[in-house]
């Protein structure tokens, strides 16, 4: 490690020495790795370290090393510094977020120290989930949202993404120009638009992917990580992403209804517990009013994205497929 990067993990955590006792995983494209360290002489008995270097020759599992493709890598470091530094502090037991202890960055490199979630119960990581541990996370969600809902023309987004989600279509050119769906490709900035247009938004998580969610033990409560592309967004974004990430095909419209119902069951409550003086005009069915009928628009969003950037890859199937059909026929009858 960085001489100058280790002096200030001991400092800032009282440690006289650490270790590295694992690499919990490698960054896309061999941009650094994500360690867990073990302190001595610290009150805390570990912490979990992302440390990103940035590479020379960059490389890419898909091919997708480009100079566009690095510069959107180095915003998402950026993006998600800025969320520990200046929102993560809003974020509540329900939508518990690692505590960070520091943030450092030179020309190539940044650091970011963060509490170690294995350690405070979150250890359960979970490959394929049962409904009720996506409700888990989608509880998480809903939360997460509410702590940030307000009208689009309000909401903070000072050092994080403009608009939030890794696939979103402003930076995403070269996937959209090897999209070969013309009607999909064609009604891409309609999608965008209605998206965005939406008056009530939120911080969504931008990758909330089932793989991002720690579990406590007994899997009722979860935790989230990796907030490189926070941002400006409608909440429903985040919904359809998780979702997908967690059932092939055939099981999305099974539980769509059931997954829905339960999400918004839970943004209700949770903007209730939040409500206050400074948000008077956000009422929770007036935002499920807006953004239930987002699913599909959402679901096609990131359809757009997946189907130029890997034709070939699990997640396009029927389901997606006809939810797509539907937005641009939608799009079609509107025009």
């Amino acid at each position: 490690m960085n001489p100058h990067f280790k002096r200030i993990i001991l400092e800032t955590t009282s440690a006289t020495e650490l270790y590295k006792t694992e690499s919990i995983q490698s960054l896309w494209s061999g941009y650094g790795e994500i360690v867990r360290y073990k302190l001595i002489g610290s009150k805390l008995s570990s912490i979990v370290v992302k440390h990103v270097q940035l590479p020379d020759q960059q490389s890419h599992p898909r091919g997708w090393n480009t100079d566009l493709s690095h510069q959107r890598k180095i915003t998402s470091y950026q993006a998600e510094s800025a969320f520990y530094h200046d929102y993560a502090f809003l974020c509540n037991d329900q939508c518990r977020v690692p505590e960070c202890y520091s943030l450092e960055a030179n020309e190539n490199q940044f650091l970011i120290v963060l509490e170690d979630l294995d350690a405070q119960g979150f250890s359960k990581r979970i490959n394929k989930a049962s409904t009720e541990q996506m409700k888990s996370c989608l509880s998480w969600l809903a939360h997460f949202h509410a702590s940030f809902m307000d009208r689009k023309n309000q909401i903070k987004t000072e050092g994080l993404w403009p608009i939030g989600t890794y696939w979103h279509l402003d930076t995403r050119p070269d996937e959209l120009q090897a999209l070969d769906d013309l009607p999909l490709k064609n009604a891409a900035q309609k999608i965008d638009q209605l998206l965005n247009d939406c008056p009530f938004q939120t911080l969504v998580h931008g990758d909330a992917k089932l793989a991002n969610f720690c579990f406590s033990e007994n899997e009722n409560k979860v935790a989230a990580v990796d907030f490189q592309y926070v941002g400006s967004g409608c909440g429903i974004k985040d919904v359809a992403y998780f979702i997908g990430s967690c059932l092939p095909g055939e099981d999305c419209k099974t539980f769509e209804t059931e997954l829905l119902d339960y999400y918004f069951d839970e943004l209700h409550h949770a903007l209730n517990q939040t409500k206050n003086q400074k948000q008077p005009d956000v009422y929770p069915s007036l935002i499920e009013q807006a953004w239930r009928p987002l699913y599909d628009v959402a679901w096609a969003d990131f359809h757009r994205f997946v189907k130029g950037w890997s034709p070939g890859h699990w997640k396009i199937h029927d389901y997606s497929e006809r939810l797509a059909q539907r937005v641009i026929a939608r799009i079609s009858s509107e025009n």
